[in-house]
């Protein structure tokens, strides 16, 4: 085996070293083997091309061109000409699974499901990377800064990976880049023979033969391999991914206690999730609720607000219990139903905390749950998730009234204490547009209804997906002054003006109700995400307002005796992820609420959006434009054969054959015939008379005895047209010519052949040929410099 051949081997074992420290990013390992046979082929191509060999940009780029094919083969070949050729179908969908990996991304926890969006992104990746390490350590010579691309590779499966066997990952990456370093010094040192050294026996040459300088590099090399291993010993920051755990602060499976989620999360997943442009079903479920307007599924509670941010309180985690306990706060005379619910998760839909109705009384699944009593939830441990999990939940579905909610008496004092707690760096502006708004208020039960009624009906505000999520102190106060969010801004807000007031207050995250479907199920998808203020009132417990307008539903002990008042007003103006007009403003009879809010009804809009609805001239003229740019590309190497080929031709064409045509037509015959030896490795020396050329190309070529009298006839030929006064015609110098590189050919080895015929050394003219051109284009502008005329006062 070469040595460059060795050198491509370890640089795509080194790139898959690397890139095993994604395994623990997704639950799944089939993709890996898809890599290796994808970096095997871009390995094998890039081999091929320098055996032609072609120039070094050709080269990479046939690499990219294959590797691009191979991608539109796997992922994309039903949106591909003849399934291979990507066409602008093909770079749309790759575009859609990119935009849909990017989305997975964010809101899965790891280890995340192989959807096809996350296995472009670690296939592609990881042939990026590929290329860009072939190209730099084998292509160009230089392993060295090969690293750079194997760490920057794994830089982001550390970053992301929460495994405990980061270690193990960082060996096999330094492993493989040793590898590759070893590789690339012998194939230097290989460039200058044999390793010096003494024979074996002598001073300096070990048992094993192996020479000291190479026993001493293979030393420092396990040295620094091993100081390196120490490396992921030190702590290292890390981040972990899901719903509400983009953070990196998570409840730790395995652990037995509470944990805490960061506020920014909900924010940038709920966001996304309402922007999704495909949207896609999470959760199924079926119920015995008469009332499906109050079907939330709630995940986790977030009660510690520092100013900034609303997180879980670190909380205790137990066994799930076969009866789980009543909720806090509730009376034994408020009206309540039971409920039961089978709830079925999809199969991509990774989630550590368990979606429910609130409040649950018994929850039947199997698995590794723990209970949290405070926020009656339940959380995965050791890496328990929602993915495809079936699963019963027994609840209560509360129906207090408003004068319950009224009399209510003063929450218990711990209670308070802990749920009405505010930063002293929340904005003053916050506590003071509370107060106004429920002034003259007689309850904590009316502060809060007004509360929700500015915030959803008299209020100015606007439903927009789209708001930049605001960070620092001053994120609450920016919304109330700009009037503008989506249900996470009006959550945290109403949550923390009714802490200002008094009132002991929360904020749940989890998805609105669904919609029904045809089959009695109802369909709760990524859009339903939705988060909502809880306040609590002693008698009642947890009660959910909904502050958000034209989102979810009101509750009914909220809404007041005068018909409208308490309702959203869907006469205000939304901005959503779309800007198609809201079906929600204008409702049909033969569409349902659950519909329009979910802007599955037919519209004008809709309508036209469709596929299919023109454009299809404009689709083949891309068509066409990519077609040709494809052929293009794939005609770049063949340029030199073809340019090389239609040289030929002209050179041993027609000439006259008398006068001047026939001096042309020898110098020609001459000048393809040493420019055809200069291709199969036979340098011209232009010091040498054409009978010592033609001597030299017979000796070196080791031509037999008709083409070397073939050699001398176009010798004498090109003597006749330099010395004598009158050149005689010669007849035959193209069949001689061609006999010779026939000759010549068959001399030599088929790599030679190749080269020769894809890239002949002789298209260097080319390059003299445009060269001496701009030589004499700059001569002639000197020339014509004197006379241009500056206009006056302008300095030379």
């Amino acid at each position: 085996m070469s040595g460059r051949a060795r050198l491509a081997l370890c640089a795509a074992a080194a790139t898959l070293m690397t890139a095993c420290s994604l395994l623990p990013l997704v639950d799944q390992p089939t993709w890996l083997f898809t890599t290796v046979l994808l970096v095997a082929v871009q390995t094998g191509v890039g081999a091929a091309a320098r055996r032609v060999p072609l120039a070094r940009p050709l080269t990479v780029a046939a690499q990219a061109l294959v590797t691009l094919m191979l991608l539109t083969l796997f992922f994309a070949r039903r949106q591909a000409l003849g399934g291979l050729v990507p066409g602008p179908d093909a770079f749309r969908y790759f575009g859609e699974l990119l935009q849909q990996g990017s989305d997975d991304v964010s809101r899965y926890a790891i280890p995340a499901p192989l959807t096809d969006g996350i296995e472009l992104m670690l296939i592609g990746g990881v042939l990026v990377i590929g290329l860009l390490v072939d190209t730099l350590a084998v292509t160009f010579r230089s392993a060295a800064p090969a690293g750079l691309p194997l760490l920057a590779l794994y830089s982001v499966a550390a970053g992301l990976s929460d495994s405990g066997s980061d270690w193990l990952a960082f060996l096999f990456a330094a492993a493989g880049y040793l590898m590759l370093l070893l590789a690339e010094s012998r194939d230097r040192l290989a460039q200058w023979g044999r390793v010096f050294g003494g024979a074996p026996g002598e001073p300096g040459m070990a048992e094993s033969g192996a020479v000291a300088p190479v026993r001493t590099g293979r030393r420092l090399g396990a040295v620094a391999l091993g100081v390196a291993v120490l490396v992921p010993a030190i702590p290292l920051f890390s981040i972990q991914g899901g719903l509400l755990d983009a953070a990196g602060t998570g409840v730790g499976a395995g652990k037995g206690g509470g944990g805490t989620i960061s506020a920014v999360n909900p924010l940038v997943s709920l966001r996304d999730s309402l922007n999704v442009d495909n949207d896609r079903q999470v959760l199924s479920l079926r119920t015995t609720a008469g009332d499906l307007s109050d079907m939330y599924l709630r995940i986790v509670s977030l009660d510690d607000f520092d100013g900034t941010t609303w997180k879980p309180s670190q909380r205790h985690i137990v066994a799930v219990p076969d009866a789980l306990p009543a909720p806090a706060g509730l009376d034994a005379d408020v009206k309540r139903t039971t409920v039961r619910t089978r709830i079925t998760a999809a199969d991509w839909y990774a989630q550590d905390w368990l979606p429910m109705p609130y409040p649950p009384s018994r929850v039947s699944i199997s698995g590794n749950w723990r209970y949290e009593p405070v926020g009656m939830t339940l959380v995965g441990d050791h890496g328990q998730n929602t993915r495809g999990e079936v699963y019963e939940v027994r609840s209560l579905d509360v129906r207090p009234s408003a004068a319950e909610l009224a009399a209510a008496p003063p929450a218990p004092a711990a209670l308070r204490r802990e749920y009405t707690r505010v930063p002293s760096r929340l904005p003053k502006v916050v506590a003071r547009t509370a107060e106004e708004i429920t002034a003259g208020s007689s309850s904590h039960y009316d502060e809060a209804v007004k509360l929700q009624d500015w915030f959803a009906v008299n209020g100015g505000f606007q439903y927009d997906t789209e708001v930049e999520v605001g960070q620092g102190p001053d994120a609450i106060a920016n919304f109330l002054r700009k009037k503008q969010g989506f249900c996470v801004h009006f959550s945290f807000a109403m949550a923390a003006m009714a802490r200002t007031l008094g009132i002991p207050a929360r904020v749940a995250v989890g998805f609105a109700p669904g919609t029904p479907q045809a089959d009695g199920s109802v369909s709760v998808s990524l859009k339903d995400a939705h988060a909502w203020p809880e306040l609590y009132f002693e008698g009642v417990g947890w009660t959910r307002f909904e502050p958000t307008p034209t989102r979810g539903t009101v509750p009914s002990y909220t809404q007041s005796d005068t018909p409208g008042t308490s309702q959203p007003d869907e006469a205000l103006p939304s901005r959503g992820a779309s800007e198609a007009p809201s079906a929600v403003a204008s409702p049909s009879e033969s569409c349902s609420a659950q519909l329009r809010k979910l802007e599955a009804c037919d519209s004008p809009a809709a309508a036209v959006a469709r596929p299919g609805g023109g454009g299809s001239g404009w689709d083949l003229l891309w068509l066409a434009l990519i077609g040709l740019g494809v052929l293009a590309v794939l005609a770049v190497p063949f340029l030199p054969l073809l340019w090389r080929a239609r040289l030929r031709a002209v050179r041993l064409g027609g000439h006259a054959r008398t006068g001047e045509g026939a001096a042309a037509h020898a110098l020609s015959a001459w000048q393809e015939l040493t420019d055809s030896a200069w291709d199969l490795g036979i340098l011209p020396d232009e010091s040498l008379t054409p009978r010592s050329a033609a001597a030299r190309i017979v000796r070196l070529g080791r031509l037999d005895a008709a083409a070397g009298a073939a050699v001398h006839r176009v010798a004498d030929a090109v003597e006749q047209v330099l010395y004598a006064p009158r050149p005689r015609p010669v007849a035959g110098l193209a069949e001689d010519v061609r006999r010779v590189i026939t000759a010549l050919n068959g001399g030599v080895r088929r790599r030679t052949r190749l080269r020769a015929r894809f890239a002949p050394r002789s298209a260097v003219r080319v390059l003299w040929a445009a060269s001496d051109r701009w030589t004499a284009l700059r001569e002639r502008l000197v020339a014509a410099r004197p006379g241009w005329r500056r206009p006056s006062g302008q300095r030379g």
